[in-house]
């Protein structure tokens, strides 16, 4: 009994070092994070999403798109490949993650991170085949199809604009198209919109050529 004290006095100091290092540090020190200035467009950095990438980040979550993809360019003290590769013109820093109700870091990388993919790719219809046969266009993906989000449909007059470009096996049968629903267009959005390309104060962009992609 008469450890009691001390027994309950060591608990509490224990909750209250890790409410401090958990909780209250960051609260300080991220906490004070705002926007900045876009000198290019008169915005704000980071951009707000847009309506359609909003909805489309709901379907990243749904579809479990973290589970194999990061969006982390990973600072050059831990490793410089990420910025070799292409993956990115600077690290990324919490500044960048202001506009995310849940930021999507990652820890795994079965795929390529994500972080900056709506610069390195910026072509919807790539991604639309991409999400439809990822081995159409990336030969040997682990990428699992997403073809639910699309709809075979027997054309109607002329071909849609929305329909996908799609060869051999991949190909509808005549007078049939694949076109995405509205989810894809959305998650298609959300993927343009992810970009981190743009300087901060403390983390400025590194000049162009100063890396290759690899």
């Amino acid at each position: 009994m008469h450890r009691l004290p001390t027994l309950l006095s060591g608990i509490f100091l224990v909750f209250l070092i890790s409410w401090l290092g958990l909780v209250a540090y960051p609260v300080t020190q991220l906490g004070r994070l705002t926007p900045v200035p876009d000198p290019e467009t008169g915005g704000t950095l980071p951009a707000v999403y847009g309506g359609q990438a909003l909805a489309g980040q709901r379907i990243y979550a749904t579809e479990g798109c973290i589970s194999c993809h990061s969006q982390q360019v990973r600072q050059t003290s831990v490793t410089s490949s990420d910025i070799e590769r292409g993956w990115g013109t600077r690290p990324s820093v919490a500044r960048d993650y202001l506009r995310d109700s849940t930021a999507f870091l990652g820890s795994r990388r079965l795929g390529q991170d994500l972080s900056n993919v709506g610069v390195r790719l910026p072509n919807a219809k790539w991604h639309y085949i991409h999400l439809y046969h990822p081995s159409a266009v990336c030969p040997g993906s682990l990428m699992p199809a997403f073809s639910d989000l699309f709809i075979v449909r027997k054309i109607q007059g002329q071909r849609s604009d929305e329909a996908l470009d799609l060869k051999g096996s991949d190909a509808p049968k005549p007078g049939y198209e694949v076109v995405p629903t509205a989810e894809a267009k959305n998650l298609v959005a959300y993927l343009l919109a992810l970009r981190h390309d743009y300087p901060l104060p403390e983390a400025p962009v590194k000049k162009a050529g100063a890396a290759q992609a690899k």
